[in-house]
Order: structure tokens, then sequence, then C-alpha cells
């Protein structure tokens, strides 16, 4: 067993992990989680039968689908990845007798805002400890504009929020955050604005609303720098979630950086809007070979990866593929450490308002173990040694920050063999990986 699973107090969950000399077999990553948000928030909202295959049955997932439930949304569950929803539509669902807590899930609270903002009604959205402290103002401000009756902590920028739902009017909004979570509010939002609502972006940011919503009969034009979303009703469909490729990325480094390596990534989004990282790994030379599968007319594109272990070269991430790979870049921090020579990331700011300060959080991790890391207020450079370098165990703390926890999982297998890395904080790796320690073991081996 290369990662051992302890628990200790509440929300201390940890891992003890050591090297691995081998690295094969396949793995077919769980759901997407950010399609698998969005489909329950469109099949709950859309009038009728919604059939969801595929579905990440996670913490952060299930708070989703509890929220709908509590609004009068029926679930019969064929499998805990087969959902069957039936709705009467979002002008019908009722109030909740209770606040809706989203856990850990800002992606599931600021897209939820921007749905419920048009939907008759009153609500109050919460979370955890973490995600309360999170901002939420980026989403408020372009709602309230829109008409939105918003009010929470520190002026509507923390949670709780309350929303009373009504007619919203639209809006022509520049997402200078970047953010696919407030593109994505803005146009849920606009479903129930009174003519159709523009977002703007310099960056495309990832597309999954607007990819969802035409499946479920909305009407959305999709331009290079612009997309519009027109007002109007949605209705059931059935929708098939792909493996969630930020995931994969753990798998897939951890192929990379092992000698002999030989592993399968099955079913794999590839959204072209989510797949920076790959390119990334192609300017550092990381061999993956692609197989894609052939695209059904609605559905998201998908593959399978086939990577090899490979000779890293450190490099300046390119500005424009850090938001297509905003999630990953604590496993590529990982990678960098394996090339040869300096990696620079720089343009990820978004990284400090996360779970946690995962810049900060990587570069104590990383330091803790050996590595040479520089901190800037937008990014870091790591000094990298090639795939032998030397490296310590230690003990971190993962701030209870499932991609921190998972990325230094992977770097731990590269210890030297008797030393191993403790990683505290690891309760949250449910939220986004449910069954992460079990496969992690079924294709590391000693």
């Amino acid at each position: 067993m290369i990662l051992e699973e302890r628990r200790g107090g509440p929300h201390r969950g940890q891992y003890r992990v050591g090297r691995a000399g081998r690295v094969l077999g396949s793995v077919t990553p769980p759901g997407d989680k950010s399609i698998s948000h969005r489909a329950v928030m469109l099949g709950s909202a859309a009038r009728g039968r919604t059939e969801i295959r595929g579905f990440l049955d996670s913490a952060d997932c299930r708070g989703t689908l509890e929220a709908f439930l509590a609004m009068g949304v029926h679930l019969r569950r064929l499998s805990p990845h087969h959902l069957i929803l039936e709705s009467p539509g979002a002008e019908n669902l009722s109030e909740p007798s209770n606040v809706l807590d989203f856990g850990n899930s800002g992606t599931a609270v600021r897209l939820m805002a921007g749905l419920l903002s048009g939907i008759p009604g009153f609500r109050v959205l919460t979370g955890d400890d973490s995600l309360r402290g999170r901002p939420m103002k980026r989403v408020a401000d372009p709602l309230s504009r829109m008409g939105a009756r918003i009010d929470g902590r520190d002026g509507g920028s923390r949670l709780p929020l309350s929303i009373r739902g009504g007619p919203l009017s639209p809006i022509l909004y520049e997402n200078v955050h970047r953010s696919a979570q407030v593109k994505s509010a803005v146009l849920l939002a606009g479903l129930s604005a009174s003519s159709p609502s523009t977002v703007v972006e310099e960056v495309p940011t990832r597309d999954h609303t607007e990819r969802l919503l035409p499946a479920f009969g909305g009407r959305v034009l999709r331009e290079e720098h612009r997309v519009t979303v027109w007002p109007g009703t949605l209705s059931g469909t059935l929708v098939s979630v792909p493996g969630d490729i930020s995931s994969a990325a753990f798998f897939l480094a951890l192929a990379l950086l092992t000698p002999g390596s030989s592993l399968i990534l099955r079913n794999v989004g590839l959204n072209p809007t989510r797949t920076a990282l790959l390119e990334i790994l192609r300017l550092m030379g990381g061999r993956i070979d692609i197989e894609r599968t052939p695209e059904e007319e609605g559905s998201e594109p998908a593959g399978t990866l086939h990577p090899s272990f490979s000779s890293l070269t450190g490099v300046q991430v390119p500005l424009s593929l850090i938001p297509g790979a905003i999630d990953e870049i604590p496993i590529l921090s990982v990678l960098a450490a394996f090339a040869h020579g300096r990696t620079e990331i720089r343009g990820a700011a978004e990284l400090r308002v996360k779970e946690s300060d995962r810049i900060a959080g990587m570069v104590a991790a990383l330091r803790a173990v050996g590595v040479a890391v520089e901190e800037f207020p937008d990014g870091l450079a790591i000094e990298g040694e090639g795939p032998d370098r030397a490296l310590a165990g230690a003990s971190i703390d993962s701030l209870h920050d499932h991609r921190i926890a998972m990325s230094m999982a992977v770097l731990a297998t590269r210890l030297p063999r008797g030393e191993f890395l403790e990683i505290a904080g690891t309760d949250f790796v449910e939220t986004s990986f449910p069954g992460f320690p079990d496969l992690f073991n079924s294709v590391a081996h000693a």
C-alpha cells in the first residue's frame, strides 16, 4: 500500500504516502464536478424529466442536489451515478424551509446565486467556515445590477447571502475576474431577464454552462469573446457527464513521473476550455497520447489518455493558458519540481481565494520536502532538478484543500525508499474525488 489513510479528530483526515516503484493499470476518473453541478441545476430549473448519467456522487455535488430537493424537485436514483430528476420548472420551485448549505463548494453557491436571483421566492445560501470566508461580491455586483435583491455579510460580499428572486433586467457584463463561476451566474440569471444578456471576456473561461443550456432548450449565441443568453423556460433532457480532467490530472502526473509507467485514463473530459494543462505539459515535453471519442450532438468532448514517463523541461507558463489550468496549478507545481530547470507560473492570483490560499499552501508544502520555490502575489516559481532530484520526507498541512492534498500525495511517490510524507487535513478530498485512496493504491505499487 503506497497511500495509507488515517482518521484523526473532526475534519483532520491524514495520508501517509511513500515511494512507488511501478504505476500501471486503467483509471476511469469520477464524473466532472463542474458539469455535475450544472446538470443538476439546469435539470432542476427545467420542467419535466432529466436523466443524468455519470453524476459525481461527492459531498459538493450532493449539496447542490439536496438544495433542489428542498425546493420541490423529486429524485430517483438508479445508482449513485445515475439520477432521474422530476421538476415542476424554475418558476414553480418552492421556498425551502431552511437555509441552503453548500458546504465547501464555491461553484455551487455562486452559480445558485445567479439562478435563484430570477426565481420567485426567498432563499438563504451558506457554506462551511472556508466558503463563508470566500469573496461573493464578484457575483453579487453584476446580479445586483440586473435588479437582484441580494444581501449578506460585509455588504453582500460574504456568506450567508439572502436572495429574494424576481424579474431581472438584462446586462452587458465584462468578466474582469476571468471567472467561469461569475460568467455562469450571469448567464443563469439571464434566463429570467426581460431581454438577452451578454458576457464579454478577453480570455475564454470554461464553457460548460453555455454548452449545456441548448440541450435543455435554452437559446445561446457563442462568439469568440462574447456569450449571449436569451430569457426562456427549459425542458428536461438527458445529460452524460464525462470524467473530470482535474481528477485525471493526478494520475496523469503519476504516470509522467514514474519510470516504466503504463497507465490508461478512460472517458476523460476534453473540453477545450479545460485542457490547458495538456498544452502546458506538451510545452514541457510530456508524452501524452490522446484517443478522442466521437462526439454526439450536445455532448462534451471526451477521450482516452495514454501518458508515459517523460523527461520534463521547466517553462514560463503562457498567461493565456492560466485560466484553463487554474485548478491544475497545484499538480503542475509538483510536476515542475521534477522538470529540468525553472518553471514560473504567473497571472494566477485567483488561487489566493480558492478552498485555501493555494499559492501559499503549495509553496509551504514544496519547501517542506526540499524544493526551492519563489512566491509571488499572483503565482510561484519552482526550481526543478530533474526526475531523480533529492527529496526528504516531512509532515505537511494541506489546509483542508483537496487539490493540495492529492498533489502532494503524487509527489510523495518519488521520495527515497523508506521516507514518507504525512499529509494532514485530507478530509475534503471526498468533496471532489470519492474513493481517491483506493484508486491511487490500485495503480501505484511498491
